[in-house]
């Protein structure tokens, strides 16, 4: 137990070590350092591991490495030291460890039969070649035999052997006859993969005394030939037919193992009359998908590219009309070792620490061993800075003696891999590689970028400075990157100068001067108008340009995004474009480009053609379609078309239009060929290959095209290989460890020939690495697993097809798959402008972090309390995204007096990285919202009493309340204006010492430190004298009006409509309307009337986002209004929720439903009429549900539904819920949050619907008032 305790604690202090390890240098590829620079050997070609050779020639066996010094080379053969002086016949390639055997002049292959091994060798170690095995091909002669005639009765089957001479490598077989013609096959007759001949069922045309069997050995160009074998076919009347039995392989079971990456080929051929069918099959899965192909007529699975999860058993069935057979064939995919992780070569500076790490797979797992200098490293040199750890080497504490080339050998029963990876340990002073002076030039407000390539060992620190003798650059103005490089983000003309980059390590110090020019921008100060011009006319487009006075500008004009035709009517000035004898041609997009050489700008104008006045008499028109097409001198990449015209119809034929069609890849499909001039009738076309062409030909004039010809006879072109490869290759990872090798794949015709496919190779860039390839079908994607994450590959694709490659096609550089952010933004800080907007800093992360393609940061930020209520509230994040590599950023929107908390996050492809610690800031205050109501009560002969309710939002500390008030005569003149400040901590105030029977205005607001928050109006009377006015007999206290009078005018606004009521007092009967307008327009107002005698009224068609006065009116009492009022309706919202109660299939259930209720209260009324009982009733007579409430009694009214936020069903009969409440904040469409005041809802067209109460009884009644206004809940809550 100690032991395993021990053991682990190891572990982890080696993981630790592992994690604190310092990275090891990069070498800039630059030429003339590594030239300079001491390297160990690296082997870079080698002849492979399975090396057969040609008996007859010289054998060449290759070997060649780079390092500095330049490496020498020894050989050795079967694990002995090969002295290659004394054997003559062996030489060694000059500057090379390439070996040349002569086998011409007098040698003999078979005595260099063996297993060779290079070594590379200098002062910084030796590297070793793979062990690769040398041996000659043979072609045996076929043994002879006495072969028996073969006579068969017709449809048996019958097998007729090769058996080939045993030659290395293999033969390829096939079967032929006396005059050398290969023999048909088909599902009947066809040639197993031993090479031998099957026949499912023999027929008297299979007789004959020539079946030849060939074996062609390639390496040495050798054919040999079996003794023909004759066949007779004896006929039976009649022929029997028989069911299928399977001929190879024999038996109902048989095992196959075949490795990883190789192709699986399985055989079932059957006999059988009538000639069975096969069908394959995988038990307990599908056949691989892209990779499966059948041959010889299904006869054949083949599955390329296997991995392990294609073993399995896998079925072939033979079936005909008698029955069937089947034979299961069990595949294991075993596996060669293969890498995962590939040592890589290590650069080090005295005293830094490394890794080499060699991980491969395979099945079974490999063995891993590692060599020191080609020696095992058991028996190696000791080297006090090297531990062995399994597959890793650990280095610690590195010195110039460590270095030294490993190799690293991962061995299973079916292979081996070996990886050289060198340790170089370097101590250079700074080398600064980019050019003395070089000269930078950038347009002002864009980034500049000043190189300082450096090297040296240990790694230098880099410094800038502006001028000879300037200061050390810093500040957020300047970027600084890890491989020296200077960024101005954006430069401006003062930036213009000589600066000095500065490289120093413990060896030593170099600098380097760079100059920078900032120049003026590319403008076009004049650009091109859209033009109209009559036919035959003239016009000219104007491109005033200004720009740096040093730089060279060229201005060059475009039609339709391409060259200007080549026409002497078009004329280029200076600043100008003029078209002479304008045509119809002419119409179209023309287009001025401005160049530098650091800048360019561009601006399009349209010119459009019209007809000139017309003129009588000749009528123009099409031209007819030409005819008689033929083609002659068929080539295969040409072919000459000809034909003859159709009519002008008064108009000169200007060009014909030559189409082509592709009746084996695309038929029914035209593409443009070629055009040619109006006088030409023939034409030499260029042909592709593997086409089969049909020609049709089009002729223009200017009215326009005419109706195609009729087409050509049709011509197919032979195969060849692919003269392209595909287009758009790209490689990004999808996931952190893969990369998605796309392209777009090679139309039909391009193909050049059947079996199209393609070559797909990659390899890591900056790494010495072999190029890795796969052959894969007409595809479109392939993707490389195990890669690193982000980084950046070399990537080709290559197209070819049964008869050879395309070109080598260009490289082009793609990405692994990125990883989430490793590191979140650190520093950051918060600096709050004022009470509503802040600004945010960030350091950025280092750019090795973030693992992918920088995209970005992200703020979150949330309010977590208001400092004056200080009552937590539901946290609603919100989320403000900066682009690149910016590191702040503004954060509006924000509420006063509160406090907010935020955090920063990287972001790449892959998504956001972790978040920075959070952050907390507070706004400070702001002007309060206005009071949330203001009541008048209690009107005595001299006094009134004013209540109010606190600011919904304060946002602050509340100091005071200020009260304005101006009595109103009967002409509604406003008096003089009274303003009393009131402590914030009260509620209520008696005004005292007022005029009797006057009305009274009243404007209320609240105060903070900031300022005054909006006002809150009001109106009142004081009463006449104690015996003028009645007394009401409910609801004494309340203002009784001297006169009618329209009051507490209130609105909700939505997005598009808005609730307004209001309070009347006066006559009953009154006829009400209401007017409205844009706020602060001097429009006219405009009236909308209100049905009945109703005290509220919903404005409809209303602009989202608009303040809007609004104003309440009774017609026949003087013309008297209330006072205005201001509303705002709700801003246009990307989704909303939908009102359920107007959609149109709500409506169609509804009426569905009550047509149902209809149809039965039908029924019951027949059954109770025929003296028959409703069972259902007697149950609810016996059992009443008690949440079935009925009509109230006392107001007529309906119990409200309930609309919880589970939205549950409800119960038959059902009309509220237990408790008989409904929660504000359950309603989906409250319109209390869009304005102040608003207690009570409507529908929206204005209808009521019931009131938040759960009460059982009627409340008394008080004068015309009410305690309560009505209230808008979502539609769904109003059945009726």
């Amino acid at each position: 137990m100690m032991k395993k305790k021990r053991l682990s604690a190891s572990k982890a202090s080696l993981v630790l070590f592992l994690c604190q390890m310092i990275s090891a240098l990069d070498v800039p590829l630059d030429s003339k350092l590594l030239e300079e620079l001491s390297q160990p050997p690296t082997i870079t070609q080698q002849s492979p591991k399975d090396y057969i050779v040609d008996p007859r020639e010289n054998i060449v066996i290759q070997c060649e490495a780079k390092g500095k010094p330049p490496p020498s080379f020894s050989w050795t053969r079967n694990g002995t030291h090969f002295d290659i002086d004394k054997d003559a016949q062996v030489t060694m390639k000059p500057n090379s460890g390439t070996l040349v055997i002569n086998i011409m002049n007098g040698g003999k292959a078979e005595a260099y039969e063996g297993i060779y091994q290079c070594t590379a060798r200098n002062e910084r170690g030796a590297a070793i070649s793979n062990n690769i095995v040398i041996r000659p091909s043979r072609s045996p002669l076929w043994t002879k035999e006495k072969l028996e005639p073969h006579q068969v009765r017709e449809g048996d089957s019958l097998v007729l052997h090769c058996r080939p001479p045993v030659g290395l490598p293999p033969p390829i077989i096939f079967w032929m006859d006396n005059a050398f013609q290969r023999l048909p096959q088909s599902e009947r007759v066809s040639q197993g993969l031993n090479g031998d001949l099957y026949f499912s069922n023999v027929q008297p045309e299979d007789t004959r005394e020539d079946y030849i069997c060939y074996a062609r050995f390639n390496h040495t160009q050798t054919i040999q030939q079996k003794q023909p074998i004759s066949v007779k076919v004896f006929s039976t009347k009649p022929v029997t037919e028989k069911q299928p039995i399977l001929l190879t392989p024999t038996g109902s079971t048989s095992t196959k193992v075949e490795l990883r990456g190789s192709v699986l080929l399985l055989e079932c051929i059957a006999a059988g009359l009538p000639t069975p069918g096969i069908h394959w099959i995988k038990e307990g899965g599908e056949l691989p998908a892209n990779r499966t192909f059948f041959e010889n007529f299904k006869k054949t699975l083949k599955i390329i590219d296997v991995s392990e999860a294609d073993s399995g058993n896998y079925k072939c069935i033979a079936r005909n009309i008698l029955g069937s057979a089947y034979h299961v064939i069990s595949v294991t995919v075993k596996a060669a070792p293969y890498w995962i992780t590939a040592p890589r070569n290590l650069v080090l500076s005295p005293g830094e620490d490394g890794t080499l790490i060699c991980r491969a797979n395979g099945n079974p797992k490999p063995n891993i061993s590692w060599l020191a200098n080609g020696v095992p490293i058991a028996i190696a040199p000791e080297d006090p800075s090297r531990k062995v750890d399994g597959d890793t080497i650990i280095f610690s504490h590195v010195q110039e003696r460590s270095s030294a080339v490993y190799q690293c050998n991962a061995s299973n029963e079916y292979g081996y891999l070996l990886a050289n990876a060198f340790v170089n340990v370097l101590a250079e002073p700074p080398r600064i590689l980019t050019p003395v002076n070089k000269l930078y030039q950038v347009i002002a407000d864009s980034p500049a970028l000043l190189d300082c390539a450096y090297f040296g060992s240990p790694k230098p620190e880099i410094e800038w400075f502006k001028g000879v003798k300037g200061s050390i650059l810093r500040g957020n103005e300047y970027v600084f990157h890890d491989n020296g490089t200077l960024e101005i983000p954006v430069a401006q003309k003062d930036s213009t100068g000589t600066y000095t980059c500065v490289a120093r390590n413990e060896l030593g110090k170099i600098q380097n001067e760079v100059q920078l020019e900032v120049k003026d921008p590319t403008m076009i100060i004049k650009q091109p108008e859209y033009k109209v011009i009559q036919r035959y006319g003239q016009v000219s487009f104007e491109c005033i340009i200004k720009h740096d006075s040093t730089l060279l500008a060229t201005v060059t004009w475009l039609k339709d995004n391409d060259e200007l035709p080549d026409d002497e009517r078009f004329l280029v000035g200076k600043d100008n474009l003029t078209i002479m004898n304008v045509t119809d041609k002419d119409d179209g997009t023309y287009t001025c480009i401005v160049n530098t050489t650091l800048d360019s700008v561009s601006a399009s104008a349209v010119l459009t053609v019209v007809a000139a006045p017309p003129t009588p008499a000749i009528i123009y028109a099409r031209p007819n379609p030409p005819f008689d097409l033929e083609l002659t001198g068929q080539l295969e990449r040409s072919v000459e078309l000809s034909w003859i015209p159709g009519d002008e119809n008064n108009s000169p034929i200007t060009s014909f239009v030559i189409e082509y069609e592709d009746g084996l890849h695309e038929p029914g499909v035209w593409h443009y060929q070629t055009e040619v001039p109006g006088t030409q009738t023939t034409v030499q076309l260029k042909l592709s290959p593997y086409v089969n062409y049909s020609f049709r030909v089009i002729a223009v004039n200017e009215i326009g095209r005419s109706q195609p010809s009729e087409p050509s006879e049709q011509y197919l072109t032979k195969s060849a290989n692919p003269d392209e490869n595909p287009s758009n290759v790209q490689g990004i990872g999808s996931e952190p460890d893969n990369l998605v090798i796309t392209w777009e794949p090679l139309k039909g015709f391009q193909s050049n020939g059947p079996g199209l496919q393609y070559k797909v190779s990659w390899r890591q860039k900056d790494v010495d690495d072999e190029w890795t390839s796969v052959i894969v079908a007409n595809v479109s994607k392939y993707i490389v697993s195990g890669t690193p994450t982000f980084v950046p590959y070399e990537i080709k694709v290559q197209a070819l097809n049964d008869l050879g490659y395309a070109p080598e096609p260009s490289e082009v550089i793609g990405h692994s798959g990125e990883d989430l952010p490793m590191v979140a933004p650190g520093n950051v800080q918060v600096h709050v402008i004022n009470s509503t907007l802040a600004k945010v800093h960030w350091d950025p992360v280092p750019l090795k972090t973030v693992r992918g393609h920088l995209q970005g940061y992200k703020v979150y930020y949330w309010k977590v309390q208001s400092l004056s209520r200080r009552s937590r509230r539901h946290v609603e994040k919100k989320i403000l995204t900066f682009r690149g590599n910016k590191t702040f950023g503004m954060l509006p929107g924000l509420e006063p007096y509160s406090s907010y908390k935020l955090n920063v996050r990287v972001v790449n492809g892959k998504g956001e990285g972790p978040a920075s610690p959070d952050k907390v800031f507070k706004t400070p205050e702001g002007v309060p919202s206005s009071p949330s109501f203001l009541k008048i009560t209690n009107p005595t002969l001299d006094s009134l009493t004013l209540e109010w309710g606190s600011p919904t939002h304060p946002n602050g500390v509340l100091t005071s309340y200020v009260l304005k008030f101006q009595p109103i005569n009967n002409t509604h003149e406003l008096g003089p204006l009274v303003e009393i400040r009131i402590p914030a901590n009260e509620s209520s105030l008696i005004l005292k010492n007022l005029n009797y029977s006057t009305r009274y205005k009243f404007y209320f607001n609240a105060q903070t430190s900031v300022g005054s928050g909006s006002q809150i109006t009001e109106e009142a009377v004081t009463i006449m004298d104690e015996a003028g006015i009645l007394r009401p007999a409910v609801g004494a206290g309340k203002v009784q009006p001297l006169y009618p009078r329209i009051r507490n005018v209130t609105t909700a606004a939505a997005e598009t409509y808005a609730n307004i009521s209001w309070e009347y007092e006066g006559p009953d009967h009154a006829n009400f309307y209401v007017e409205y307008g844009v706020a602060g327009s001097k429009e006219d107002w405009k009236k909308e009337i209100v049905n009945g005698s109703r005290s509220f009224f919903v404005l409809k068609g209303l602009t989202p986002g608009t303040a809007y006065k609004v104003r309440v009116g009774a017609e026949g009492l003087s013309g008297f209004r209330s006072s205005e009022d201001v509303f705002e309706t709700g801003p246009a919202m990307a989704s909303r929720q939908v009102d359920i109660a107007t959609q149109g299939w709500f409506i169609g259930l509804m009426c569905a439903v009550a047509l149902l209720i209809l149809i039965l209260l039908i029924v019951c009324f027949i059954r109770r009429n025929k003296g028959g009982k409703y069972p259902v009733k007697e149950k609810e007579d016996a059992h009443a549900d008690p949440e079935i409430q009925p009509m109230k009694e006392d107001d007529g009214t309906f119990g409200e539904y309930s609309d919880a936020e589970d939205h549950k069903p409800l119960k038959k009969g059902s009309r509220t819920p237990s408790d008989r409440t409904v929660k504000k904040e359950d309603s989906d469409d409250s319109l209390v949050d869009y304005g102040e005041g608003v207690n009570g809802q409507f529908n929206e067209d204005g209808s009521f619907i019931g009131q938040y109460s759960g009460k059982k009884e009627k409340e008394p009644a008080e004068g015309n008032e009410s305690s309560e206004a009505p209230s808008p809940v979502n539609a769904m809550n109003s059945f009726v």
